[in-house]
Parts: C-alpha cells; structure tokens; sequence
C-alpha cells in the first residue's frame, strides 16, 4: 500500500498514460487504497491539468487521454517532438540499446501528445534518414508501440505475419515481451492458435491490434524473456562451439563485440581468450572478430580457422600483397 500522496499520484499517473482503460478496481488492487481514494486520485490529477477521462457502467473505467495541451510539469513542446522523433527513430531501426522500456516511453508519449504536436513528429521524421549501422530491418514505430501497449496493458493481439519463407498468416497471441537484439525485434508470445510460446521477428508482422480481451500472463518456460529468445534462436539454428585469444586487454575487446557473444577471460594484462557457443555463421563470427582491431589467434572449430585463413589470403591477393593477414590455427 502506498500512503504517501504524491508517491501514489505518481504511480497512479504512470498506469494511466500506458494506452488502456483501467477499471477502478484493478487500479484500488495496484495502489492498495480503497476506490474512493482512487476517486479522490483521480480528481487530484484533473485539477493539476491532467485529461483524464472516465466511463460508467460495470466494465467503465479510466483513461488519460490526449487534451488540448500536453499535461503540465512534464515536457514543453519542443521538448516532446524532440523525444518523440528521437525515440520513433531508435525502435523503427532496433538500435542496441534501445530496449522494450523506450518503446513503452515512445507508447505513452504519444498517447498524450496534442495533435499539432502529432503533426510535427510525422511532419519531422518523414523529412529525415537516419544512418544506422548493421542488417537489421526497419519496423514502423507504430507497430512497436501497438505491441508494447498491448505487453503493458495485457491484452490479447492479433496481426498478420510473414514466416522466413514468405508464408503469411493470421495470428492471436498473448504478447509478454518484446525484446531487441540490437539488430532485430522480437516479440515474445504465447500463440493462441498453436497453444505454445513462439518468437516473432516483429519486422515480419503487419497489422497489428490490440483486441480489448484481458488475460492473466502465463509462467514462462525460461528465466525472462531474452533467455528464453537466445534459446529459441539457438534451436532453429546449428550451433558450435568457439576459442579465441585476442592479443588485448579483456576490456578493449569485450567493447568491440557483441554482449551476447559472451565476456573475455584475461590470460593476463595484455591478452584475453574468448570461449563460447554461437548459432551465427562462421563468416559474420569472422567478421566480428576481426573487426576487433588487434591480433588473434583461432583456435577452434575447424570451419571457422579455415574461413579466416581463406579470408586473409582472399584479402592479401586484393592488395597485391604478400604479407600475412592474420594470425590463425593451433
């Protein structure tokens, strides 16, 4: 229960602006005051600016809604079409980084935005391109926060989806979580129609809507939802695994490689040795370790010492030159 006021306006503030209506039940559970608390809440919240809007009957409730100026002591406008674009920009484009809670932001941002500020936005990032690095696939911010509020706010979910080889379908899952991998997003969801957990690449997913219908999440078979993607990914892919020793430093290297690779070991102050498992190709493991900038050392599997060393002759041939590329092998 949570006596304080203004700590408790807050919290109540926080469920309001993810996109749903709250029924004044489920708000008195989350809060753990009475309805007529949350009444009183809610009347604070109105006088101090805040639209919030309230529908009777037994399935009514309460929503924030957007009002004719964005709610006080919060952001001006420059300020919100500045944290709006910015944040339609890092989830269309899965910017590692840029995790589930900024797409929630970006959901309850726009929610409450007017819509001359709404206009700004579309207006602003429709006149950019963003340069981004890797192969991930760009993904309509919308799609993002139609998801999110649906994660949030627990409601069933029906889209359209596309499979690796291109066959489309109609889905109704039960969203639990999204997750970035820094290349891609991913929905992980109980799938309704197959009554199992499945992972959607969410740049495959069209259509997207909420349907209203309420559920209770179901206990997940794995600790959290990354753990449970890293899982799902390493099934439907051959997995191996690698050594290598960098002639680095353990943090100059673990800064030049993806977290999900795994962290160094120091040898000693000026080495480091990487062990792991990996379901990426040998030629982007290959890449990615170059790409590291000092000298290494493969050590295994086999595939991958053989594609570096036919990637360094290839390399030496293009310069003409005769100079080792690299080193690798036992």
């Amino acid at each position: 229960m949570t006596t304080d006021t203004p700590a408790r306006l807050l919290q109540l503030l926080s469920l309001l602006q993810t996109p749903r209506e709250w029924p004044g039940g489920e708000l008195s559970e989350r809060l753990g005051v009475s309805r007529r608390t949350v009444r009183r809440d809610i009347d604070r919240l109105r006088e101090l600016g805040y639209p919030v809007q309230a529908t009777k009957g037994a399935d009514g409730g309460y929503r924030l809604v957007a009002g004719k100026a964005m709610p006080p002591l919060v952001l001006d406008d420059e300020e919100a079409v500045a944290i709006a674009v910015g944040l339609r920009a890092g989830a269309g484009h899965a910017v590692e980084g840029v995790d589930e809670a900024s797409v929630r932001a970006l959901a309850k941002l726009e929610q409450v935005l007017p819509s001359r500020l709404r206009h700004r936005v579309s207006t602003l990032q429709a006149a950019t391109t963003p340069l981004t690095s890797g192969d991930g696939a760009t993904i309509a911010p919308e799609t993002l926060t139609v998801i999110a509020s649906s994660v949030a706010g627990r409601e069933r979910l029906r889209f359209a989806y596309r499979s690796g080889d291109g066959t489309p379908s109609r889905r109704q899952a039960e969203p639990y979580r999204l997750v970035s991998t820094g290349r891609r997003w991913y929905l992980v969801a109980y799938d309704l129609d197959r009554a199992d957990w499945r992972t959607f690449r969410v740049d495959r997913v069209t259509e997207p809507s909420a349907t209203g219908v309420r559920f209770t999440p179901r206990e997940l078979p794995a600790g959290n939802a990354a753990e449970y993607l890293r899982q799902s990914m390493y099934r439907r892919q051959e997995t191996y695994d690698f050594e290598v020793t960098f002639a680095a430093p353990a943090a100059f290297v673990a800064a030049r490689l993806p977290h999900w690779l795994g962290a160094p070991e120091p040898i000693d102050e000026h080495s480091c040795r990487l062990r792991s498992s990996v379901g990426d190709s040998v030629e982007r493991l290959a890449v990615r370790i170059a790409l590291v900038d000092c000298e290494f050392t493969v050590r295994q599997p086999p595939e991958l010492v053989g594609y570096i060393r036919e990637l360094g002759e290839r390399l030496t041939r293009a310069t003409g030159g005769a100079e080792d590329f690299g080193t690798v092998g036992g």
